[in-house]
């Protein structure tokens, strides 16, 4: 793991730089997750084209460190990822985000969209009001949830998701929930479209029919899907996920 000290959050961020040929994608994971956990089997697929990955563990997942004095909003986690990425001094870069790292990345792309490439995201959060996760989850207070309901939501965990949850800090999640169903203005939806560089939205076919899929099509998004997945592609399919991701990278 490689590590930096990111003066926005107050504490260490560690990422993972897999070589590989040409622009770097950077992989920034969802809600509860880490990239470090979730994203290897897709990289060191054949698929994918043994390109250059950064797998950033946000601050309160995975390796990095959990602050409990960090507010986690999806708008911090954007300017910790560009942080990272000026650490780097990458010119230019492809961006990709799954769920709530989906939204994180949209942010990012709009602070940094004279160095995107291209920005490829995965049934992310388009609009405030959170998904079926996020809700229940900020539905409780914080104080409820570090008390009761973290434990009981990693309890009830049967997937595959609960490897990368209990490597999660607590506050991150509620508070990255919480985010998620507050929203930011002008929303994701909005900033999406707003992008310059070459966007993709991608879709597990088990997670259609969806309004934001029909919506953006008819706006001129690309939209691909994943076959025999649902939202948690990552694990379902990850060979299926390694093919679209390098198919936009050559496309473009």
């Amino acid at each position: 793991m490689n590590s930096f000290y990111s003066q926005y959050a107050g504490c260490t961020v560690r990422w993972q730089d897999l070589p590989g040929s040409g622009e770097p994608v950077v992989f920034i994971h969802g809600l509860g997750c880490a990239s470090s956990y979730e994203y290897p089997r897709i990289v060191c697929d054949a698929r994918f084209g043994a390109r250059r990955a950064i797998l950033i563990d946000l601050p309160g997942s995975g390796y990095s460190d959990k602050p409990t004095h960090y507010g986690y909003r999806t708008s911090e986690q954007a300017q910790v990822v560009a942080e990272l990425l000026n650490h780097l001094k990458l010119d230019t870069f492809w961006l990709y985000g799954h769920s709530m790292g989906g939204s994180i990345a949209i942010e990012t792309a709009v602070l940094m969209q004279t160095r995107v490439r291209g920005l490829m995201v995965s049934e992310p959060n388009f609009h405030r009001g959170g998904g079926v996760f996020s809700r229940s989850i900020a539905a409780q207070t914080e104080k409820q949830f570090l008390e009761q309901g973290y434990d009981a939501l990693l309890s009830a965990e049967t997937t595959a998701w609960a490897g990368s949850l209990q490597s999660n800090a607590p506050c991150a999640v509620w508070r990255g929930a919480s985010s998620l169903v507050a929203g930011v203005e002008p929303e994701w939806a909005e900033q999406f479209l707003s992008l310059t560089c070459p966007v993709t939205l991608i879709f597990g076919a088990l997670s259609l029919p969806d309004a934001d899929v029909d919506a953006l099509q008819q706006k001129g998004v690309e939209v691909k899907i994943i076959p025999a997945a649902g939202h948690s592609m990552s694990w379902e399919n990850p060979s299926a996920l390694a093919q679209t991701l390098a198919d936009c990278i050559a496309k473009s």
